[in-house]
């Protein structure tokens, strides 16, 4: 049963059906070692036994009738703490929304439950969802699977140990700068970023409506697939026959390998190399508007961010990590007319994107150009924190100021991720782009 907790999805989803595995033996040994765990008040900020057994009961009993709902019906996710859950506290990471229990799921969980899907708890995130590090001293910080004293990347930190560490099978989090890509990257997972707009944001606690994505932190292409499925209550992307004969991708030289550290930088390399053996063609590309739009990121994000939150914030902020509240105030003093002018200018480099970007399949960099950060350091050193925040979700970023879907593959070398951007809307296709590339670099 032990090796239960280190099956994707999609293959546990499997053993159900063929009555290999019992769904509520399943959830039990996946119960057992979240409490068993020696980090679990770091990764769960709760646990839902009653729930997560109760719809285990349920699965085993559709299964034994042969009533399943999908692939997945049976199996244990985690999800982060800021997808409502009936009568289950959902606080977002922070003080400022302590003891707030919401009377009914958000809608992604309530569509992923009517799937068969078993909700093992809420996982530990970055305060409010505004940081690419994953650390917070309010709640808790969880620890990156490769390295302990380092952190697992934010803001979905919980989700991505909550899968690394084999304490769920899947995560679900949010992505509005890079919070699926970061600590999916930076604990060996895949991770989806889908396009704004595609997936329910209702029932989720915002922290930029125009950026906000819902997306899985998985084990595997296959089981991202299956798992925006159901979030949406759709069926999944067909990836049979996938390959990268043929393929284009862009390989993309402005912003994303800027002060590209060496590990990341070597990862990514050979990482391209492994897709050009196996068909693909790579093209060099230069996006000039991308560096203005990088620099529009900060009004665009923390006035929103601010706006959104400043009633909260100011009401109690002492309630909050200094860190955080720092770069929500960031957006305080913007005026109106500058924030309109900055999306104006956004949307004029999204369509210089699309232009140069048109005769492509996917366009590739490294996820992240840093490896995680050492968390005692973070704490003690404020400039280290800033520098190490910003460049951690810097490549993440580009596909969320420009719109796209963007999925990260895990690469040989632990902790980098390689990211291909594809269209908006485009989250089948990139998928079977992902799964070809996910056998190349096996």
């Amino acid at each position: 049963m032990q090796d239960w907790l280190t099956m994707t999805a999609c293959d546990l989803g499997r053993g159900i059906g063929m009555g290999q595995i019992d769904p509520v033996e399943l959830t039990e040994t996946y119960l057992s070692a979240i409490d068993a765990h020696p980090h679990r008040d770091r990764i769960y900020a709760r646990v839902t036994h009653e729930r997560a057994r109760a719809e285990a009961k349920a699965a085993a009993s559709r299964a034994s009738m042969g009533l399943r709902r999908s692939l997945l019906d049976g199996v244990p996710i985690s999800w982060k703490d800021l997808f409502d859950t009936a009568g289950v506290a959902t606080e977002a990471g922070s003080a400022l929304l302590k003891g707030r229990v919401p009377e009914a799921d958000a809608i992604v969980v309530r569509n992923a439950t009517a799937m068969g899907t078993v909700c093992l708890g809420k996982t530990h995130m970055s305060e409010l969802a505004f940081s690419g590090l994953g650390v917070n001293p309010i709640t808790g910080t969880p620890p990156c699977i490769d390295d302990e004293d380092a952190v697992s990347g934010g803001s979905s930190s919980g989700a991505a140990a909550s899968v690394a560490w084999g304490l769920a099978a899947c995560g679900i989090g949010s992505d509005t700068g890079g919070s699926v890509r970061i600590p999916s990257a930076w604990n060996n997972l895949v991770g989806l970023k889908t396009t704004a707009g595609r997936v329910s944001l209702e029932g989720t606690v915002p922290l930029c409506l125009r950026f906000d994505t819902v997306g899985p932190l998985a084990r595997s292409v296959e089981d991202a697939a299956h798992m925006l499925a159901l979030l949406e209550g759709t069926p999944p992307a067909d990836l049979r026959g996938a390959s990268l004969k043929g393929r284009r991708f862009a390989d993309l030289q402005n912003v994303a390998k800027d002060d590209l550290r060496d590990a990341p930088r070597k990862a990514y390399d050979e990482a391209v190399d492994r897709l050009r053996k196996a068909g693909a063609e790579i093209v060099p590309l230069e996006v000039p508007e991308l560096n203005d739009a990088m620099g529009l990121s900060g009004i665009l994000y923390t006035t929103e961010a601010y706006g959104l939150w400043r009633d909260v914030i100011e009401a109690n902020p002492d309630a909050m990590y200094p860190e955080i509240l720092e770069r929500f105030r960031a957006g305080k003093d913007c005026a109106g007319a500058d924030y309109i002018a900055a999306w104006s200018k956004l949307k004029a480099c999204r369509g210089a994107w699309d232009a140069a970007t048109a005769g492509f399949d996917a366009v590739l960099t490294p996820t992240a150009p840093i490896l995680p950060p050492n968390l005692d350091r973070l704490m003690n050193d404020h400039e280290y924190y800033i520098t190490e925040n910003l460049l951690a979700l810097r490549n993440t970023r580009i596909g969320n100021l420009m719109g796209l879907a963007a999925l990260t593959l895990p690469t040989e070398t632990p902790g980098c991720g390689l990211m291909m951007l594809g269209y908006p809307g485009s989250e089948e296709a990139l998928l079977r782009l992902g799964a070809a590339a996910e056998a190349a670099l096996a």
